[in-house]
């Protein structure tokens, strides 16, 4: 049998559609409950362990920049001191004031240089001190992020199991559900749906009121509720109202009985 085209429903058809889709989507609302927090919790154990990685690369290769910065001082000290050196033998062989005066300009220039780097080479070396407790902070803590990772992930995974299987069933309900209504109509339940806390896009009237917002309906917007001949919205939560009866839903009666009165009786007097 062909399916009929969205636009030939009538309304009450329509409206049927909606609401079964609503019911499909809140059951599919109420497993993803199931999950609570956790899959959020997990996303940002997740943001908060690459953070701590891209953290931890960074130290090391700050620490890996003060250890070549200590190296090349180092060989800087070490050509220092040859220089020291050499020009030391040198003022054995000055043959005047001129030449002795430059080498001992020289001599302290290069054992100033030998201090400056040797300098250098402590603050490097406090530093990498410094960093490598830093690392390995941040290495305890990503240890810590990922063991509660990997037990978030051992819950929501445990949850997803139950639940996926009923969750992919009521999916495949609800897609073969919205080829049933006009695209235009279900694009306004989708936004409505959407902008909704609770997630009704389609509610019934219960006790003369929105089953929504529970803002009372006027009289005259019941009954054209209950006439199926238009699409009603509610004018204060913009759902999309639907006639109790027509969504199969039962409603207590709002009309108390009244109570019965007694008949009493006179007693004859006694002539």
């Amino acid at each position: 049998m062909a399916r009929k085209d969205p636009k030939d429903l009538t309304v009450e058809e329509k409206l049927k559609a909606l609401f079964q889709l609503q019911t499909t989507l809140s059951q599919i609302d109420e497993k993803r409950a199931l999950r609570g927090e956790l899959p959020l919790e997990v996303e940002d154990l997740e943001n908060e362990v690459e953070g701590l990685s891209v953290r931890l690369d960074k130290i090391t290769q700050e620490i890996e920049d003060l250890r070549n910065a200590v190296k090349q001082r180092s060989a800087d000290v070490e050509e220092a001191k040859a220089s020291v050196e050499r020009y030391t033998k040198q003022l054995d062989e000055v043959k005047n004031n001129r030449e002795y005066d430059t080498l001992t300009k020289e001599i302290e220039f290069q054992t100033l240089e030998i201090e400056l780097c040797a300098k250098k080479i402590r603050e490097a070396e406090q530093r990498i001190s410094d960093r490598e407790r830093d690392k390995e902070r941040v290495e305890d803590l990503i240890n810590d992020r990922e063991r509660d990772l990997e037990d978030k992930r051992g819950e929501l995974d445990e949850i997803m199991q139950e639940t996926r299987e009923e969750e992919d069933i009521l999916k495949a309900k609800a897609k073969d559900l919205e080829l049933k209504i006009e695209t235009r109509l279900l694009q306004s339940f989708k936004r409505i749906r959407k902008n909704a806390r609770n997630g009704l896009g389609i509610v019934y009237v219960q006790r003369d009121a929105c089953g929504g917002c529970f803002n009372k309906i006027p009289p005259q917007r019941q009954l054209d509720v209950k006439m199926h001949k238009k699409i009603i919205v509610c004018e204060h939560c913009g759902r999309i109202l639907i006639d109790p009866e027509l969504a199969g839903v039962k409603v207590e009666s709002t009309v108390a009985e009244k109570p019965k009165r007694k008949r009493t009786t006179r007693k004859k007097a006694e002539e």
